[in-house]
């Protein structure tokens, strides 16, 4: 029988065809969906550790398992290559040895999970490979892999079908691995510094901690409205009051925002508070850890990102927002607290915004957004930032009207935000009442959450925290720059079609 995959036939035709196999399997005994299998190496591991056999020497038997990636016949032998998670491995099928079973590989389709023994070897043309004693399927493919496991081509469509793309992808399981890594060492670096990691509440009744859009769902049972949370920032606060001094959460974070290459409405963020430290200890924690990533987990301080070489090497620049702004917008905040003159800056700059539906510290931000951010490719601390911006944090002892707090950027992308954080339950409440009396114009604005302030007055000691965006860091240090590119499963807009 001809091969359909051979011959640009319709999908309906492959399936069928695949389908046909599954039938020749089943007629023969064989379960196409397989059992439980016993693997004693991975890929990689053989070719580690029989890096040094030479054509002459035979290896032991060993047993692997994995996706078929490619199907050669020569003669009265076939050569099968099986992929798994580290890797390829070519195994080797000889009519003599397999007899009855031989014929039954006309049935193995590309895409199809087959679990493997058989004797280490070198070919005569040098490659490591397995020659088969014994296989049995795993899994049947009844679908054909996508370019022939070179890869997805419509960005949308990897996206859409990520299992797809993982499978026929090296790079974007690597990516993916490599995510992992940086989370576990993540987790590592805080251990080791003593900070214990919590789990707050991701309903709240309260969408607290952050400036943004909450998503809101209903507690049928409560007849309660819930919001699902924007940062986990108040729970962990309360964590300090009740003396756990060293929190962290590494969790999922909901904004009902935007989809860009820097934003996913669902996303993970690190969250950690530590008693008795500032924002300057922040800065240390923050350079602390960005060394022990590249030590552990990239082997380098040098990336790319977007075309540009970033070095990540300790310590990191340090700025006040005060002197980026006149170095790059030629005004500085105290000229720009003014709101006509920061609107005519605004409409200078053509950023579309209106002085009766923005509040005047969100058009600074844009305008750092605008005429700052473009300029920090290499780590930059912002520092100083209005009090108006920052709502949670300590006001700075040489200007009530800044904050001592900081923002990280990296090619101009956020990654991290630090205050030595407000303790004062009544300026803490103040701020609150502020921002709800431009709840007009500022649907962001923080709500009034007397529970909090309940907590902020039984005490809570001077505190340093931070908030580092996990998606943001990984696109970094992987050198991807669609945060679509390191989430498994985005967010992406209903087909069309349906």
């Amino acid at each position: 029988m001809s091969n359909p995959e051979e011959e640009g036939s319709s999908l309906d035709d492959l399936i069928a065809f695949r389908r046909k196999h599954l039938e020749n399997f089943k007629a023969a005994g064989l379960k196409p969906w397989g059992q439980r299998y016993h693997r004693d190496r991975t890929a990689d591991s053989i070719h580690q550790e029989f890096a040094e056999l030479t054509s002459e020497q035979e290896g032991p038997h060993v047993s692997v398992a994995g996706r078929v990636t490619a199907h050669r016949h020569q003669g009265k032998a076939t050569f099968i290559d099986v992929t798994d998670v580290s890797g390829r491995i070519q195994c080797y099928f000889r009519q003599n040895d397999l007899e009855e079973s031989y014929a039954l590989l006309s049935n193995v389709d590309i895409g199809d999970f087959l679990g493997i023994k058989g004797k280490v070897f070198r070919t005569r043309r040098g490659e490591l490979s397995l020659h088969v004693t014994e296989w049995t399927p795993l899994s049947k493919s009844l679908r054909p892999p996508p370019e022939k496991f070179h890869g997805l081509k419509d960005q949308e469509t990897k996206y859409r079908q990520r299992y797809v793309d993982l499978l026929s992808s090296s790079e974007v399981r690597q990516t993916f691995i490599l995510r992992s890594k940086i989370l576990a060492a993540m987790r590592s670096y805080f251990d080791g510094l003593g900070f214990i990691e919590v789990e707050t509440p991701t309903m709240t009744s309260l969408a607290g901690g952050a400036s943004a859009r909450p998503f809101i769902t209903h507690h049928n049972a409560l007849d309660m409205q819930l919001y699902l949370r924007i940062a986990t920032e108040l729970y962990l606060k309360r964590c300090i009051v009740g003396g756990l001094e060293k929190v962290y959460e590494i969790g999922r974070i909901f904004r009902n925002e935007g989809i860009s290459t820097r934003h996913n409405p669902e996303f993970t963020m690190l969250e950690l508070y530590e008693a008795y430290s500032d924002y300057e200890g922040m800065m240390e924690l923050t350079e602390g850890l960005f060394a022990h990533l590249c030590d552990k987990v990239l082997g380098t301080e040098t990336v790319v990102f977007d075309g540009k070489e970033v070095n990540l090497r300790p310590p990191f620049r340090r700025a006040s927002m005060d002197s980026l702004l006149r170095e790059h917008a030629g005004l500085g905040l105290h000229e720009l607290r003014d709101s006509d003159t920061c609107f005519a800056k605004a409409r200078e700059l053509k950023l579309g915004l209106d002085a009766k539906t923005t509040t005047v510290a969100h058009a600074i931000d844009k305008i750092v957004d605008e005429t700052v951010l473009p300029h920090l490719v290499q780590p930059t601390f912002i520092t100083d930032y209005p009090i108006e911006l920052s709502p949670l944090a300590k006001r700075k002892d040489d200007d009530p009207n800044l904050t001592y707090r900081f923002e990280l950027f990296v090619c101009g992308s956020e990654i991290a935000n630090a205050f030595s954080e407000l303790n004062d339950p009544d300026d803490q409440r103040g701020r609150f009442e502020s921002q709800q009396a431009q709840k007009d114009i500022d649907e962001e604005a923080h709500p009034l959450d007397e529970d909090f302030l309940l907590a902020l007055e039984h005490g809570m000691p001077p505190t340093g925290g931070i908030g580092i965006g996990v998606d943001r860091l990984v696109m970094l240090l992987t050198g991807k720059t669609s945060i679509r590119d390191v989430v498994l499963f985005p967010l992406l807009r209903p087909r069309a079609d349906g």
